[in-house]
């Protein structure tokens, strides 16, 4: 089991090809096992472009905190 954060914030393409943006939490339980908590965001965007420029603005998201899929 990979013990590495995952990026806080992950935009990927929806069924219908618009782009959502997912905030993820990452804590470790007492044996050191990740526990990530995924929270989806009603907003959809239009271009990949467009959703990470929503995190860096609204969400205060630095380019290295944004995972893409």
């Amino acid at each position: 089991m990979s013990r590495t954060v995952l990026r806080p914030y992950l935009v990927a393409k929806d069924a219908e090809g618009q782009f959502r943006v997912t905030i993820r939490s990452t804590r470790f339980n007492s044996q050191g096992y990740p526990l990530v908590t995924s929270t989806l965001l009603d907003d959809a965007f239009p271009t990949a472009t467009a959703a990470k420029l929503y995190v860096r603005e609204q969400l205060k998201g630095e380019t290295g905190d944004i995972a893409t899929k």
